[in-house]
């Protein structure tokens, strides 16, 4: 489980970065709303209390190195740096070049530098060439767990992924997985 500080740090991350600078103008007025919001190209800016759990769960600490699978918007990307702080290291990535240009500017926002937003690249779950990585979070939902994904967490590394509508914990080493509750995502592609 989460060292007793996860609380305090997220609640945190939430306060310093909060929703609504994520959303399109259009849906901003509802960045209070607890469920799940469009962002465009199909995609949602996920429920708030989900986002607050999978961070929860990730247990990112600072200096470490996070993988941000589906960016969308940019929010999670800009939490994740604010968890990691200036001595971590974040890469969101983001299959819609839509959004990759939106989470951009709205990371760039936060004027946290040691975070970034790439396009993903087609066919190719997360960051093999930069990997290992501390911490992954997914933020799309794959039938199966990705193996790839897996290979790509470090000897101590922690992996939170939606997993055919069960929240996973993946953990090294030995890829440990544990079931974290039932949550619904757009799909991983």
């Amino acid at each position: 489980m989460a060292h007793t500080g996860a609380v305090d740090t997220v609640s945190a991350a939430f306060a310093a970065h909060p929703r609504e600078g994520f959303l399109p103008r259009a849906v901003r007025r509802r960045a209070s709303y607890d469920g799940p919001l469009p962002i465009g190209s199909g995609q949602t800016n996920s429920q708030p209390r989900t986002v607050a759990d999978m961070l929860r769960l990730l247990d990112v600490r600072p200096g470490q190195r996070v993988l941000d699978v589906g960016s969308g918007s940019g929010w999670t990307t800009a939490l994740l740096a604010h968890l990691v702080g200036p001595t971590g290291w974040v890469l969101g990535l983001e299959l819609e070049p839509e959004l990759v240009d939106f989470g951009r500017h709205n990371l760039a926002a936060t004027r946290q530098s040691w975070a970034r937003i790439e396009p993903a690249v087609p066919g190719v779950l997360g960051d093999p060439d930069r990997a290992p990585y501390d911490r992954i979070l997914v933020s799309a939902e794959p039938r199966s767990l990705p193996d790839s994904l897996v290979a790509q967490l470090g000897p101590d590394g922690r992996m939170v992924i939606p997993v055919d509508g069960v929240m996973l914990v993946v953990t090294n080493p030995g890829a440990v997985v544990t079931e974290h509750g039932h949550y619904r995502f757009v799909p991983l592609r």
